[in-house]
C-alpha cells in the first residue's frame, strides 16, 4: 500500500477507532486474488473482544462507503486484534506485556529471554529465569538496547494464584 493511501486511511479511521477506546495498531492492504484485502489491526490495554471488532468493522465499512478512500474496486475488510506473537514496537506494547515472558534481540547482538516486571519511560525491569535450578535474577534494560522484542507463548505457566495455593 502506498504511503499516501496508508496515511489517508489512517487519518480517516483513527478517530473511529479512538472513539471506541482502542488503538489503531496497523493498516494492511494486500491483493487477495482479484480483490484487495484491507486488514485493520486494533488493540487496547484490556484486549479486544470479538463484539468490539464486529462493531468497529461495521463503522469502518460505513465510513469507507461514504468516501472514495478504497477506490472503485472490490475489497474484503477484516478488523482484528494483533496476534500473540506480534512484535513489541511501541511503549504501550511493553506496558501491556507486563508479567509476560519476552524474547529480546539486543542492539549489541545476542538475545535475552526474560519476564517484564515493570516499564517506565526509559526502559524495563526484568526477571531473567534461572537456569538449572538457579534463582531468577533481576535486570534493567533500556529501550535503546532493544533491537526487537516478541512475547513468548507459555503453555504451562502457572498463574500467581495457583502458585500461592
Amino acid at each position: 500500500m502506498s504511503t499516501t493511501q496508508s496515511d489517508r486511511l489512517r487519518g480517516l479511521l483513527e478517530p473511529l477507532v479512538a472513539a471506541r477506546g482502542l488503538d489503531l495498531e496497523d493498516i494492511e492492504l494486500s491483493k487477495a486474488g482479484k480483490r484487495r484485502m484491507l486488514r485493520i489491526i486494533v488493540d487496547s490495554d484490556e484486549g479486544v473482544e470479538l463484539d468490539a471488532c464486529a462493531e468497529l468493522s461495521r463503522a469502518v465499512s460505513d465510513r469507507l462507503d461514504e468516501t472514495d478512500a478504497m477506490g472503485e474496486g472490490e475489497y474484503v475488510l477484516e478488523v482484528s486484534s494483533p496476534g500473540a506473537d506480534r512484535p513489541l514496537t511501541e511503549h504501550r506494547h511493553y506496558v501491556r506485556a507486563i508479567g509476560r515472558l519476552v524474547k529480546f534481540q539486543l542492539s549489541e547482538g545476542g538475545e535475552l529471554i526474560a519476564r517484564i516486571l515493570d516499564v517506565d519511560d526509559e526502559g524495563m525491569d526484568l526477571e531473567v529465569p534461572g537456569v538449572k535450578g538457579r534463582k531468577a535474577t533481576a535486570r534493567r534494560i533500556a529501550f535503546a538496547d532493544v533491537a526487537r522484542a516478541r512475547v513468548e507463548i507459555e503453555f504451562n505457566r502457572k498463574d500467581k494464584k495457583e502458585e500461592e495455593a
